[in-house]
């Protein structure tokens, strides 16, 4: 019977990027299991750019990690031990008790799935991943048939799902951003965007204006930046931007520069919201009937970065912020 568990810690808060020395990795007895509690070895843990804010000891929608202790985070495993006549053991689960390879709680922390597809999608495509990008395309910026819609951060783990819902949904043309060649050609050739550029290759404005010359309706922003700046200048009458992350900024010592055009928003009566699921939970059904629709059809391709073992659990979050890896990032333990 498994009775400890290796845990990753936040000792310190990063400074610009995070470095090795601001984590430790320790291991801890745990408890016999109490009335209707479980135990589960996990499988997969998700890293997602979320994580660096909380990092940070600063006001946000999410309490920031506390010094010391472990840090949570997106998690799919089995119940190797359980009190709960409705969290059995041999259960798959999903839960927020990541970065350790051994969770235990209440068996209200712990939601059964189904075992019939890979568990690490449910914390991709049918997890939090697929229900971001449906939410924030779909109800933030009310994306509608016939609507031009760019995505940045194309290649990633929303961005991605957030291209080929605009596509299912009836966009007229769908336009990414990415950080290579290489996945400039996935996004176009497996994701099934109309267009995509390197932002890295030339001035980001006039690519965006090159791959979509009669302008834009739908924004949904994963990078922030120069990336806004060049959405609201290409964004149409009654354009709309879903903010859903700032990437490039997350490391930065000090804040960026605001977009140089927010002039535009009046003249051309755009609409910016930003969104964090958390406050949008009474849309999760309708993206549990679409997804698991064409999930079961084949009409939804996603890719996985899975890097082995909780001692490179830092690496993969690091190497995801740096933009190293492709579709959604994981750790298999």
């Amino acid at each position: 019977m498994t009775t400890t568990s290796t845990q990753v810690q936040l000792v310190r808060r990063p400074q610009g990027w995070p470095v090795p020395e601001d984590f430790r990795t320790v291991t801890v007895d745990l408890p016999a299991l109490d009335r209707d509690q479980v135990r589960v070895a996990n499988e997969f843990l998700s890293v997602d750019p979320y994580m660096r804010g909380r990092m940070n000891d600063a006001e946000s929608y999410v309490a920031p990690f506390a010094l010391d202790a472990t840090m949570t985070g997106g998690a799919v495993g089995r119940v190797v031990e359980s009190t709960s006549a409705d969290v059995p053991v041999g259960a798959a689960v999903t839960h927020d008790l990541g970065w350790r390879d051994v969770a235990q709680g209440d068996a209200a922390q712990f939601r059964v799935v189904d075992d019939g597809v890979s568990l690490s999608a449910y914390l991709g495509v049918l997890g939090l991943t697929g229900f971001t990008a449906h939410l924030g395309l779909l109800q933030i910026a009310s994306m509608q048939p016939g609507d031009v819609v760019f995505v940045s951060g194309a290649a990633g783990a929303v961005g991605s799902i957030v291209g080929q819902i605009a596509r299912l949904k009836g966009a007229s043309r769908v336009v990414g951003s990415a950080g290579s060649p290489e996945k400039v050609a996935l996004v176009q050739e497996r994701y099934g965007f109309d267009a995509a550029f390197d932002y890295k290759d030339g001035h980001l404005y006039r690519r965006l204006r090159a791959a979509a010359p009669d302008g834009i309706d739908v924004y949904f922003d994963n990078v922030g930046g120069a990336h806004l700046e060049a959405a609201i200048g290409m964004l149409r009458r009654d354009g709309r931007v879903a903010v859903c992350g700032a990437i490039s900024g997350y490391n930065d010592e000090h804040p960026q520069p605001g977009p140089r055009n927010l002039a535009r928003i009046i003249q051309q009566g755009l609409m910016l919201r930003g969104f964090t699921v958390p406050f949008h939970l009474q849309h999760y059904p309708a993206f549990l009937a679409d997804m698991r629709g064409w999930f079961a059809a084949g009409q939804i391709a996603y890719d996985e970065t899975v890097v082995d073992g909780l001692d490179h659990a830092v690496d993969a979050f690091l190497a995801m912020m740096r933009g190293e890896t492709t579709g959604k990032t994981l750790v298999r333990l």
